[in-house]
């Protein structure tokens, strides 16, 4: 009891000491989310504008490959948005599994991923976490490569990246970031769940057609 209090005590303790613009980004992300849900374009600047803000608050933290991730995010979301507005009425791309030899790629993206980023951040910055910083940010990047392809997977490299994140960004005090990052978690549990149902009623469609 003593230590769920002494938790308890710590997390009201960093959510009190919360600045103005973690709140700003959190609400922004949060935002982000449920437009995303709801598949309304808005989802996109405020996206933007929650990254561009986590960007600042995570170099203040030492945490430059999330950073660098941030940037990535940043990019995708133009680049969404853009596609958004030009081909909303095309089909999407089907749902399906990774191929073995997408499987090697994200592999690869993964482990050379960890490796140059735990190089750059050990040679040229002063971060105390490069492993877990290079790890979170390599996933992370691994699975935002299935997800552009429409693979399943994706939401299984993306919740690796989320659990590391989770008490990496504790330990750097970020206290409602590592909320957002657990909300996404078990958005990303209920996405691979949903994406499944979806693949699994255009395979049967697929197959009802072929007989």
């Amino acid at each position: 009891m003593t230590t769920l209090h002494q938790w308890l005590h710590l997390f009201a303790v960093q959510v009190s000491e919360t600045t103005f613009w973690e709140w700003a980004a959190v609400i922004l992300g949060i935002a982000e989310v449920l437009l995303a849900k709801i598949n309304n374009i808005w989802l996109y600047p405020a996206g933007v504008a929650g990254t561009i803000i986590s960007i600042y608050i995570l170099m203040i933290a030492g945490l430059y490959a999330e950073s660098v991730l941030s940037v990535y995010y940043i990019v995708m979301s133009v680049y969404g948005w853009i596609h958004w507005i030009t081909r909303r009425n095309a089909p999407p791309v089907k749902i399906s599994w990774a191929t073995p030899k997408e499987w090697v790629i994200t592999v690869l993206i993964v482990v050379i991923g960890w490796v140059i980023f735990y190089v750059l951040l050990k040679k040229f910055t002063t971060s105390n976490v490069p492993v877990w910083d290079a790890w979170v940010t390599s996933t992370a990047w691994a699975g935002m490569w299935l997800l552009a392809r429409r693979k399943m997977e994706n939401w299984v490299l993306l919740n690796i990246s989320n659990l590391f994140a989770i008490p990496l960004l504790c330990y750097k005090h970020l206290i409602l970031f590592a909320a957002l990052t657990l909300f996404l978690f078990i958005v990303a549990i209920f996405g691979y769940f949903d994406w499944r149902a979806i693949w699994k009623k255009e395979n049967d469609a697929d197959l009802t057609l072929t007989h």
